[in-house]
C-alpha cells in the first residue's frame, strides 16, 4: 500500500437501483453499482486531490471485482483490498426499504488480523465507520484493534453511520466513538440510538474525542472541540436523493482539516460536498471548480445563506 494520508476502512457492495418506474416486483431493468460508506469517504477525497487508501475484503467474483475496480478508478489506492475465495461479495438492492445480502460475505468475516497488514507510515487520518462493527464479531475485534493502535502520527475519524436494521448495540457505539478523536453523528442518529438531542448532549455523552461535528440536516453542523464551538447553517438544496450525502460531507471536512483550515472553514467544506451529492443520484461526484469552492469558503453570511444548490447547477 502506498502511502495515504487517509486510510478508509470497511464494506463495500455492488449495488443494484431500479433503471426503470413502477413497483419492484415488476421491474425488469436494473442498473449495478457499488456503494460502501468508506470507499464513497475514499473516493471523494481522493477527487478532491487527497492521497486515499481503501482496506476491506471482496469475494473472489464479478461483483468483488467491479467494486474494487470502481473505487481504484476513482484513484485510490486498493491494494489492502484482499480477495476471498470462498465468500462471496456483500450486495443492496435499493427499493423501499433498503434490503442487503450481506450476511456472511467476504467484509464480513474481516478481524483485527486486518491491522497486522496496514502501513500507516505517512498516514493522518484512519477512518472508520459504526456500520463495520454490526456486521459481525470480528468487525467489532477489527474496530477495537484501530482504537488500540499507538496514534504517534494518525488520528482515528468515526462516523456513527447508524444503520437501523444491522442492529448494533448503543453501548458499543458509544465505546468506539468515544475511543475516537474525531466523531461524525448526525443530531437524528444521536437521538435513536443514544437518547441524545443536542450538540451539548452529545458532547456530555462523549467526553473522550477531541472533536465532535453533529450534523444537523438542513439546518447545518455543529463543531464541538475543548470549550469551543462552532456552528455553521447548511446550504440550500434542492435534494434529489439524500444518499451518500454524509459520507460526502465527512470528504469535504476532513480534507479541509489536511489543509489546516479552521473549523467553521472545514464545516463549509463538509456542506459544499454533502450538497453536490444531495442534487444528484449517485453516492460519489465531481468536485467543484476551485473557484466556485474558494468564493464559497470565503462568503459572507449573507451570500452563504442566499446560494441554492440544484440538479441543474449552483444559483
Amino acid at each position: 500500500m502506498r502511502v495515504a494520508e487517509v486510510v478508509c476502512l470497511g464494506e463495500s457492495m455492488a449495488v443494484f437501483v431500479p433503471a426503470e418506474p413502477g413497483p419492484v416486483e415488476r421491474v425488469s431493468q436494473w442498473t449495478r453499482t457499488i456503494g460502501g460508506a468508506e470507499s464513497n469517504v475514499a473516493c471523494t477525497l481522493a477527487r478532491l486531490g487527497v492521497r486515499s487508501a481503501w482496506v476491506s475484503a471482496v469475494g473472489d467474483d464479478p461483483f468483488g471485482r467491479a467494486v474494487v475496480d470502481s473505487v481504484r478508478r476513482a484513484g485510490v489506492d486498493t491494494s489492502g483490498v484482499v480477495v476471498d475465495p470462498t465468500r462471496p461479495t456483500g450486495l443492496y438492492v435499493k427499493t423501499t426499504p433498503v434490503r442487503y445480502y450481506r450476511r456472511g460475505s467476504a467484509a464480513a468475516a474481516m478481524g483485527p488480523d486486518v491491522v497486522e497488514r496496514l502501513d500507516l507510515a505517512g498516514t493522518k487520518i484512519v477512518h472508520v465507520s459504526g456500520i463495520t462493527a454490526a456486521l459481525s464479531p470480528g468487525c467489532l475485534a477489527l474496530l477495537r484493534a484501530v482504537m488500540d493502535l499507538p496514534r504517534t502520527s494518525h488520528q482515528v475519524s468515526f462516523d456513527l453511520n447508524w444503520r437501523p436494521a444491522l442492529g448494533a448495540d448503543p453501548g458499543v457505539l458509544r465505546d468506539l466513538a468515544d475511543r475516537a478523536d474525531i466523531v461524525l453523528v448526525g443530531a437524528d442518529e444521536a437521538e435513536a440510538v443514544w437518547g441524545t438531542t443536542t450538540p451539548a448532549a452529545i458532547r456530555d455523552h462523549l467526553p473522550g474525542p477531541r472533536t465532535i461535528v453533529v450534523k444537523q440536516g438542513d439546518v447545518g453542523a455543529t463543531l464541538i472541540s475543548g470549550d469551543h464551538r462552532v456552528f455553521v447553517p447548511a446550504l440550500k438544496v434542492e435534494v434529489v436523493e439524500p444518499v451518500g450525502a454524509g459520507d460526502a460531507f465527512a470528504a469535504g471536512f476532513l480534507a479541509a482539516l489536511l489543509d489546516g483550515h479552521p473549523p467553521a472553514r472545514a464545516l463549509r467544506a463538509g456542506h459544499l460536498r454533502a450538497a453536490t451529492v444531495l442534487c444528484s443520484h449517485h453516492d460519489v461526484t465531481e468536485p467543484l471548480t476551485g473557484p466556485v469552492v474558494a468564493d464559497l469558503l470565503d462568503a459572507d453570511a449573507e451570500t452563504w445563506a442566499s446560494v441554492t444548490f440544484t440538479e441543474a447547477g449552483i444559483r
